[in-house]
């Protein structure tokens, strides 16, 4: 089955054909970031107006580098959920009318669980294998930071989620307050590397490092605005340390987020029992994150599986190959799925059909 994807939840415009769920057979990304850095984040309805002028070329390129003609499509994906409204509406309107034209059924994607399924794409042999779950994936992006518990049969639960700011938006207002470029995650992760990341000592939120104790309820928890407060007051009440120190700013603020990241995901893995740790999301491709989530992983001895950095930012293949799960061993040309564009993500995920033991439908 060749699914097309359709990636525009933010402020890339993507497309991509994959085959039964994992054979990539091309992935288009158009890239907004230019438009947007002047405002130092995404204007929603920019984002918009640049997919309604990318969309159509970027479709038309991934058929052509697929070799694969429309009429040969067995089916749509769309992301329909969750992201920015506007630019949501631009993608599902264009996938809505062509699988109307073509006759082929369509279904809406949950972006965050396409994330998850980005590390998976080109290892299916791990998603058949039921001896490597439970499993934990962690996803860090600029929208989304959570941990999320999937067993062998795929009823996925969030054990914990972000308070406030997302781990990548956190980075992005940090790099501001810095006087960096946007996006600031990839600037600050560059400019890290020239950095002492214990001269500024930011603190750890809610992990009971201030000496107060954690309230269980927000065990698995994230809140990254008190790292960024503290980062605010160290530069309005030190202005001699910009630009002269801004390399040490930008490690030791790394490293607490990083370190937070990294704490929480392994104390999930600990209470779960979970035999492998995936790695996902925008802010997966953060060199730091990656090497402390891998050597603590290494030394508890569970496996690691980093999304590869071209499926971690936004793209469709993430989009058309979960898809695939969905669609499989039901009719082809019958209604795949309904939309709810925005929609809240709840705590307990349901059913994911890419667990080997959950139900195929």
């Amino acid at each position: 089955m060749i699914v097309l994807g359709i990636e525009s939840s933010c402020d890339e415009t993507a497309a991509a054909l994959v085959r039964d769920g994992h054979e990539v057979l091309s992935s288009v990304i158009s890239s907004q970031i230019s438009k947007h850095a002047q405002f130092g984040g995404v204007v929603p309805e920019l984002a918009a107006r640049e997919h309604l002028k990318n969309i159509t070329p970027v479709v038309t390129t991934a058929l052509a580098e697929a070799g694969v003609a429309k009429e040969n499509l067995d089916a749509i994906a769309v992301t329909s959920r969750p992201g920015l409204v506007p630019a949501l509406l631009v993608g599902n309107a264009y996938a809505k009318g062509l699988a109307a034209s073509l006759g082929i059924p369509i279904v809406g994607m949950n972006h965050f669980l396409g994330h998850i399924y980005g590390a998976f794409i080109e290892h299916r042999e791990i998603l058949e294998d039921s001896s490597n779950f439970p499993l934990v994936a962690l996803v860090v992006s600029g929208g989304h930071t959570a941990i999320v518990l999937i067993p062998a049969d795929g009823k996925a639960v969030i054990l914990g989620s972000t308070l406030d700011d997302a781990a990548g938006e956190a980075l992005d207002k940090a790099a501001k307050l810095m006087g960096l470029p946007y996006p600031g995650g990839p600037v600050i992760d560059k400019l890290s590397k020239e950095g002492n990341p214990a001269a500024f000592n930011f603190p750890r939120s809610l992990t009971g490092r201030a000496g107060k104790a954690v309230n269980p309820e927000h065990r698995f928890d994230f809140s990254f605005s008190g790292v960024k407060t503290s980062l605010l007051y160290t530069v309005t009440q030190h202005p001699e340390l910009l630009p002269a120190r801004v390399a040490d700013l930008a490690a030791s603020f790394q490293e607490a987020v990083m370190d937070v990241l990294t704490m929480k995901a392994m104390d999930a893995v600990r209470h779960s029992g979970a035999k492998l740790l995936c790695l996902c999301g925008g802010v997966a491709c953060n060199s730091c994150l990656r090497t402390k989530v891998e050597e603590a992983c290494r030394k508890r001895r569970v496996a690691f599986l980093p999304a590869p950095p071209k499926y971690c930012t936004d793209n469709a293949a993430m989009i058309g190959g979960l898809a695939w799960h969905y669609l499989r061993g039901t009719d082809p040309h019958a209604e795949a799925a309904t939309f709810g564009i925005n929609a809240r993500l709840e705590p307990t995920l349901g059913l994911l059909p890419f667990a080997p033991l959950a139900s195929r439908g």
